[in-house]
């Protein structure tokens, strides 16, 4: 259930002319700490740049064709937006004239101020981004240029500074926020990231990602388990849809059941990673799970699947009630013991889960994997600075100028967005000394992201509260998707060997389940 902090998209470097610029589609995927913020499909000829880019976040889509110029220039571009599942988008079309920038908005016309050679760009767009490093090539390989983007959202007018670091390498600045690009001996993309955003973005090649076939939920041929499509209604009047696997062979009074809680940012009932091929975490715990005769509810997030987006500003408390509409849908089933029902929560799910047993004293028990016991703002603070040291190009001035511009980059978002707010300021400290179920606290000794001393934090924090069932273990190796990774960076997930959660972690969690789910 995946928010993000409101990310500069950032995109490939490609050679700006002749055949170089005609290629297979390929997508670009932005990631926040392993988390999806938006894939843009992206297929470029000679003259032209066709895209489609979905974020969920946002709850749009938005398809555009620009008209490119041999010295990078964009004199036109059409683009199309869409909100939700509308299939009727919106139509806007940008000429540039010079100073002057003209927009055909559906019944009117503006002519906005704007600068010669600027580039049309909307946030979280990758492609467009990528377009003005590539006029910036046209204008000078080395050293420092500026180019000028046309904001689409506004019309304002902001230079993207680009830096060029030897043959292989670019240090981009937009708007205060630092980025580093790492460029292929073709001129490609072989990396990027903002470091304060904790941002990474990679490049598929060959594939068109929004239009992949959907995910296949059903259960394996030897599984003794069912997997049911449903759907669950919220009080607030949304339909969340998921997957329910049933064991075959259950009591007269039903089975138990868990709920998983996906962490943050918009993520489908699987919680599967774009750029982590195979890694379908939940789908493991699912199978784990069904085969020791445990059900277990995966729910797509608001905006992901089938389910509806819901209105903008929702919080990490709207997305506890989410949980608690599955707690109710699952009551509500006769093949299902509603007394012994259990939640799975990972990295924000796991900070969500203990805001729902602290009000649901029904429920049987918890499990955090990679749960916060630290603020936002703590979490963000350290992410920031494990980037920052990352970069070894800065000095010890840099960095500590970097890292300022980031903690005042982060208080703008969190005026404007309410899910950051929410999350920045809120404490599972407090929480957690209210929670009186059985407690399974899971870590990886490798977790760049929350830093393992928080697992032991949360446990005594839930004994504090005169909780007697609080159990946390530890796995070496072992990084924050809970895989086998003795390094545990983010950008390094794709490259891990296996994608499948550890055996020995599943192991812990099913067994310490099914004890307490008798």
């Amino acid at each position: 259930m995946r928010r993000s902090l409101p990310a500069l998209a950032v995109a490939s470097m490609l050679i700006a002319h002749g055949a170089a610029l005609a290629q297979q589609p390929s997508t670009f995927i932005m990631l926040m700490n392993g988390d999806t913020l938006a894939t843009e499909s992206v297929t470029r000829t000679a003259g032209h740049l066709d895209a489609e880019l979905v974020s969920q976040r946002l709850g749009m889509r938005v398809r555009y064709a620009a008209t490119l110029a041999a010295d990078g220039t964009m004199p036109r571009i059409d683009m199309w937006s869409y909100r939700g599942a509308d299939t009727n988008g919106t139509h806007v079309t940008m000429q540039a004239q010079g100073d002057t920038m003209i927009v055909d908005l559906p019944g009117r016309t503006l002519r906005l101020p704007s600068r010669s050679g600027a580039i049309v760009y909307f946030n979280p767009s990758m492609a467009l981004l990528e377009q003005a490093v590539l006029r910036g090539r046209t204008l000078g390989a080395s050293g420092s240029t500026e180019v000028p983007l046309f904001e689409s959202a506004g019309g304002a007018v902001t230079p993207l500074t680009v830096t060029w670091i030897g043959s292989d390498s670019a240090h981009l600045t937009l708007g205060g926020i630092a980025m580093n690009a790492s460029i292929g001996v073709d001129g490609r993309l072989t990396g990027m990231s903002i470091p304060a955003q904790n941002v990474h973005v990679v490049r598929v090649e060959g594939a068109r990602l929004t239009t992949l076939a959907k995910p296949d939920y059903t259960a394996p041929s030897d599984a003794p388990y069912t997997a049911e499509e449903v759907t669950v209604q919220t009080k607030s009047g949304l339909k969340l849809t998921g997957t329910l696997t049933l064991p075959k062979a259950r009591p007269a009074r039903g089975s138990p059941a868990v709920i998983t809680i996906t962490g943050s940012g918009t993520e489908e009932r699987d919680e599967s990673i774009p750029g982590v091929t195979g890694y379908r975490p939940f789908r493991d715990i699912a199978d784990t799970l069904g085969r020791r005769g445990i059900a277990v509810l995966r729910l797509d997030d608001r905006g992901a699947g089938g389910s509806d987006l819901g209105p903008r500003g929702a919080t990490s408390a709207d997305f506890a009630d989410d949980v608690r509409a599955g707690l109710a849908y699952l009551r509500t089933r006769p093949d299902v013991d509603g007394d012994r029902l259990a939640l799975v929560g990972h990295s924000e799910g796991g900070m969500i889960a203990p805001m729902v047993a602290a009000t649901d004293l029904k429920l049987r028990a918890i499990v955090l994997m990679a749960g916060p016991a630290h603020t936002g703002r703590a979490i963000l603070k350290y992410q920031q600075e494990y980037a920052a040291d990352s970069m070894f190009h800065l000095s010890g001035t840099q960095r500590d100028s970097a890292l300022r511009d980031m903690a005042g980059k982060l208080d703008s978002a969190a005026v404007a967005e309410p899910w950051i707010h929410f999350f920045l300021d809120y404490d599972p400290i407090a929480t957690a000394k209210r929670v009186k179920q059985p407690v399974l606290v899971l870590q990886g000794a490798t977790d760049r992201q929350v830093t393992p001393e928080q697992a032991g934090e949360l446990a005594a924090a839930f004994r504090a509260g005169g909780n007697k069932d609080v159990t946390m273990r530890a796995f070496p190796s072992t990084d924050h998707l809970f895989l086998a990774d003795p390094v545990g960076n983010p950008s390094g997930y794709g490259r891990l060997p296996s994608k499948h959660v550890r055996a020995d972690v599943l192991g812990t969690l099913t067994d310490w389940l099914v004890a307490r789910l008798r």
